[in-house]
């Protein structure tokens, strides 16, 4: 942030808009479809959750919808707005970008090779994918490639990434292409139960290994559960309000 104080409401406002925006999206605190693979031997989820699937899920479509980030991050996301970049003859930005992952997760031997590949293919005069670069982050960029390292495209990279956010972004998720993903999008079938069964939402009914003790052990798993240090370490992993709920169902 800008600012060096903010005030507290705020950030809780922002904190508890965060958390149930994210909350249907975590396999722990909603559950998972079909089933949860951490607790059974189907692997389903993870298939269907794969980088790169025909047809993604609703909630993983629906999550690129959040940020710009969320996109460009999942591959399959990428692939679609890649898609939507040619439709409007901009898809060497997201090119563009992806080049400069490239150069800076790359390997170290390869770096001067990348780095003249972007300079030919997307900034050098008459370059057949030019990107639009300002003239002075382009003087940066052009000083700085005289001694390559994996970080000189890191000025470009940020422009080209802030114009696809700003300006390509908004435009695909009111495009026909993103609402046709998400009425295609499957939601696998419902086939066991939630793991934490004070949740709202039902997804799955494996049952919670914490919430599988012996009947006579109840008290001892309230007092544990409730205790102010659990409660205080569940507060900063999952938020005010599940805490609340979760300390409700265990008592």
């Amino acid at each position: 942030m800008a600012r060096t104080r903010v005030k507290s409401s705020i950030c809780l406002e922002g904190y508890i808009k965060f958390n149930e925006q994210y909350v249907p999206h975590d396999p722990i605190m909603s559950g998972c479809l079909p089933s949860n693979p951490w607790i059974t031997d189907d692997t389903t989820y993870w298939a269907m959750n794969a980088p790169t699937v025909p047809t993604p899920t609703k909630l993983r479509v629906e999550r690129w919808g959040f940020n710009f980030s969320e996109l460009i991050t999942d591959p399959l996301g990428r692939a679609q707005l890649l898609e939507f970049l040619k439709k409007e003859f901009s898809a060497e930005n997201l090119s563009f970008w992806e080049a400069c992952e490239e150069l800076r997760y790359g390997e170290q031997s390869r770096i001067t090779e990348i780095v003249d590949s972007i300079y030919q293919q997307f900034l050098a005069p008459g370059a057949t994918r030019w990107v639009n670069i300002d003239s002075k982050t382009m003087e940066r960029t052009l000083e700085g490639i005289k001694t390559p390292h994996r970080y000189v495209m890191d000025d470009a990279q940020m422009h080209i990434y802030m114009l696809m956010k700003k300006d390509s972004y908004p435009r695909f998720l009111k495009s026909d292409l993103y609402r046709n993903l998400l009425a295609e999008a499957v939601i696998p079938p419902e086939t066991k139960k939630r793991v934490f069964p004070f949740m709202r939402k039902q997804r799955h009914s494996s049952p919670s290994p914490a919430l599988l003790l012996p009947a006579g052990d109840a008290e001892e798993r309230s007092r544990r559960w409730c205790s102010p240090r659990t409660l205080q370490r569940w507060h900063g992993l999952l938020g005010f309000r599940s805490v609340i709920m979760l300390s409700k169902e265990v008592t």
